[in-house]
């Protein structure tokens, strides 16, 4: 039995294929297209979910979508009505658009499956599930536990902004909600819109930046805009935002709070900025902290698992695993609004068609969230030598090794293997690679490759064998969702003069042996990378341990800032090609810059609208 889900029409839209209970492709639509976040309906998506099984649209049984268009619009409508006549302007704005594509998303479903199928009886087969419901499906069903809670937070569905549910077997119950306006996602917003960097792509540059400031404004959030219960629920002061009825996030009344004006995009960031980066990350982990453990006693189950937007937040997810209120912690890879479209699959396939759910006993049914296209060595060759890249083939153990070596020798890589990762992360399929052990490869990497601020921290991957002689976390991380402390024997004493450093300047401080992947907290974003769903990944790993002694590489997404991570061989090389990226390796492929004609050098540094 097959099931096809898809997220679509709001941002990140994705489609999603379950046959017989199992999760076989996932891709996002903007790795297609090359459109950042992009939200049209998911049609190279869908395609490529039904070529890799080799099926048709006939051959699926369930169309399944990710929320319900009418309650949004309720929703849209109560709030402009209850905020009238101040949401005037946004109503106007929003209502043609509603009311001309919006409010049909049924028909505009249909019409898409009928260019698959003529026939197709969408009466019969297209599915529509609650948003929230789609978030709590994508935790809980791959997840490896029999039974768990689900906490789901995000900025909102059609009502839910927070959802508390239960799983057990191939039931999952929604138990309770928190409703729009009050929304911790929306509050991490208005502060990203505050802070001067963009919705719903911006956010995890405010926690990148949090450990540099002080949360110095966090008791003066708790004590004017939030309302925090002891037991993890809140409401938020309307007085303070715009988002109910205006066209921003935040008001004048909201930066009077704060004393200074929203920062605009290309303005300098200052301590301030830093401060309040902090302040709201110490508040969101507050919040999440109080609903783990009312979650914990009313449920009393011992394994929770997360989606929504805020579950992307890896730090406070770090924060939940070390509390140990649970003694499992699972976080769907791709918690946005992209994983709905696995929810909205499973949901149909286990909830609407009662078909029983099936563990392994072992790895989650994520498959270590490599569930995209992948390329054949002689199609690679050719794809690039078409793009006119001058190549050496090798073969398996020959790229392990000058990959390896590559990387020893400080040098930034392009590494792209296998299927593409399913999620925001880059988990070793698409990855750009340095090694951790170099005091600027975090410079180089952002400013030279990346494009991008020079704040932005970076992951370790590591052996996940050899996890605890870097971090201490005793758990698996394998998408790269939990922030872990760097154990104390790696770390490097501070100096008095660096102690007094503040904000910005303490960026380019080594506070361990493996720097390029140590924040100023001492901490990581951990990926324990693991034999099992990505063997090559594990075997270069292996390869870079024998000639250094190390089994840790920073691990970056394979793109440059404002575009899409890579998907194709053309993509790996205009990506090299437009940045400071020496080596790439794509399949057996094995390129240098220096061998590369210097006119098909591009300038990537100018060649996207930066976010």
């Amino acid at each position: 039995m097959r099931v096809l889900g898809i997220s679509a029409y709001y941002h990140d839209s994705a489609a999603a294929l379950i046959e017989d209970g199992n999760l076989v492709a996932a891709a996002q639509e903007e790795r297609f297209t090359r459109k950042k976040h992009d939200a049209n309906f998911p049609e190279k998506a869908v395609e490529y979910c039904l070529g890799r099984s080799g099926i048709k649209l006939a051959d699926v049984d369930y169309v399944a979508f990710y929320d319900k268009p009418f309650l949004k619009f309720e929703r849209l409508l109560e709030t402009y009505l209850a905020y009238a006549p101040r949401g005037f302007t946004s109503f106007r704005m929003a209502m043609p658009l509603w009311l001309k594509e919006k409010l049909f998303q049924k028909t505009l479903l249909r019409d898409e499956m009928k260019k698959w199928q003529p026939d197709f009886d969408w009466q019969k087969r297209l599915l529509f599930g609650e948003h929230h419901q789609s978030h709590a499906a994508s935790a809980y069903f791959p997840s490896p536990f029999e039974e768990a809670a689900v906490l789901t937070m995000d900025g909102v569905g059609e009502w839910a902004t927070t959802s508390l549910g239960y799983g057990k077997g191939n039931s999952l119950e929604m138990l309770k909600e928190l409703h729009f306006p009050h929304s911790l996602g929306l509050l991490y917003s208005a502060f990203t819109y505050y802070t001067g960097f963009k919705v719903n792509s911006g956010e995890y540059k405010v926690m990148g930046l949090a450990p540099y400031g002080e949360p110095r404004f966090k008791d003066l959030i708790l004590d004017k805009i939030v309302d925090l219960k002891e037991d993890g629920t809140f409401r938020l002061d309307q007085t303070y935002f715009d988002y109910c009825t205006g066209l921003r996030m935040t008001n004048d009344k909201f930066a009077d709070v704060f004393g200074i004006k929203t920062r605009k995009p290309e303005e300098e960031l200052t301590q301030v900025h830093m401060d309040l980066a902090a302040s709201v990350q110490a508040v969101t982990e507050e919040i999440v902290l109080r609903l783990g453990r009312s979650v914990r006693k009313e449920t009393g189950a011992k394994n929770i698992c997360l989606a929504g937007g805020v579950a992307l937040n890896c730090v406070a997810n770090g924060k939940l695993l070390r509390e140990n209120i649970f003694d499992n912690i699972w976080v769907q890879p791709a918690a946005g609004d992209a994983g709905g479209a696995v929810g909205a699959a499973y949901a149909a396939y286990h909830g609407f068609m009662g078909q029983p759910r099936k563990l392994n006993g072992h790895m989650d049914g994520m498959a270590g969230s490599y569930l995209g296209p992948e390329f054949c060595d002689d199609e690679i060759a050719e794809r690039l030598t078409a793009a006119g890249a001058k190549l050496t083939r090798l073969d398996h153990m020959q790229m392990i090794d000058q990959t390896a070596q590559a990387l020893a020798d400080e040098k930034a890589v392009g590494w792209m293997q296998g299927r593409m990762e399913f999620g925001p992360r880059s988990l070793g399929a698409r990855s750009i690679l340095g090694d951790a052990r170099s005091p600027s490869m975090q410079k180089t990497l952002n400013l030279k490759v990346k494009y991008r601020e020079s704040f932005r921290p970076f992951a370790p991957a590591v052996l996940r064998e050899d996890v605890d002689k870097y971090f201490d976390i005793k758990s698996d991380s394998p998408y790269m969702l939990m922030v872990a402390p760097v154990v104390e024997s790696r770390r490097r004493v501070m100096t008095a003069e660096e102690e007094k450093l503040f904000g910005i300047d303490k960026l380019n401080v080594p506070r361990s042996d493996i720097p390029a992947v140590t924040h100023i907290d001492y901490s990581g974003r951990v990926q324990t990378v693991h034999k099992e769903t990505n063997p090559a990944f594990h075997e270069l790993l292996e390869a870079f341990k024998a000639k250094t002694g190390s089994s840790v590489l920073v691990n970056t997404s394979f793109n440059v800032r404002g575009e899409p991570i890579v998907c194709t061989p053309e993509d790996a090389w205009r990506c090299f090609m437009g940045s400071e990226i020496e080596v790439l390796v794509v399949g057996n492929c094995f390129l240098k810059k220096e061998d590369q004609d210097p006119a098909l050098k591009l300038d990537y540094k100018n060649a996207f609208e930066l976010d």
